[in-house]
């Protein structure tokens, strides 16, 4: 069956079905629901989708368009000395969990409710970590190209933590009632992890140039 190829109506029923799914949980939703959302018939949802879980995954794709926005927002390669790249990384982490914020269901719904749907959710799911970690690597490789990170980095292992933190991050922003106090403790430990490492400098008792 053809569907009805008005973008408009189409991105409202996405819309109402985000707000759904985030409200009910996407088991005990349905497309009466969705449809109740708008004041629409459900017969109008099928126009456009062909099932619930259609839906799902449209809402999952958009989800995730939103996030790479913001992850692919700058230039990996702009940045010209240390203090610099450091900025950049805080400016990305800020926008990241600003959409967080912003939109409280997002965390839930891309990395636990929709991404569990189903094997090919969750593929959809494990492709977009990878194109996360890929650009995130990116930055890695300018960092090491330009001596501001060590150069034996492992960049695409070091890429899949960085992520996990910021998105684990990003996951316990939409807790909060005040997530900007949270937002910036994680900022600033995903900054301090990447650039300063958790390790004294200077061990009492130790050379800097070890023993000897």
């Amino acid at each position: 069956m053809a569907r009805t190829a008005d973008p408009h109506r189409r991105q409202s029923i996405v819309d109402a079905a985000h707000s759904v799914f985030a409200r009910k949980g996407y088991a005990a939703a349905g497309i009466a629901d969705v449809a109740g959302e708008l004041g629409i018939g459900h017969g109008t949802v099928y126009r456009y989708f062909e099932n619930k879980r259609d839906v799902a995954a449209a809402v999952l794709n958009r989800a995730l368009e939103r996030i790479a926005v913001v992850v692919t927002a700058e230039d990996a390669t702009a940045t010209g000395s240390l203090a610099e790249y450091r900025a950049q990384v805080e400016r990305i982490g800020h926008r990241l969990y600003d959409l967080f914020a912003a939109d409280r269901a997002l965390g839930r719904l891309v990395f636990h409710d929709l991404g569990a749907v189903d094997d090919e959710l969750r593929e959809r799911l494990h492709a977009a970590h990878e194109t996360f970690a890929e650009y995130t690597a990116s930055y890695l490789r300018n960092g090491v190209a330009k001596g501001f990170l060590r150069p034996d980095l492992d960049v695409e292992t070091t890429a899949r933590v960085v992520n996990g933190m910021i998105f684990e991050g990003a996951a316990q922003v939409t807790r909060t009632d005040d997530p900007r106090p949270l937002r910036d403790r994680w900022i600033r430990a995903v900054v301090a992890l990447m650039f300063d490492g958790i390790a004294q400098h200077g061990e009492p008792g130790r050379s800097d140039h070890g023993p000897g």
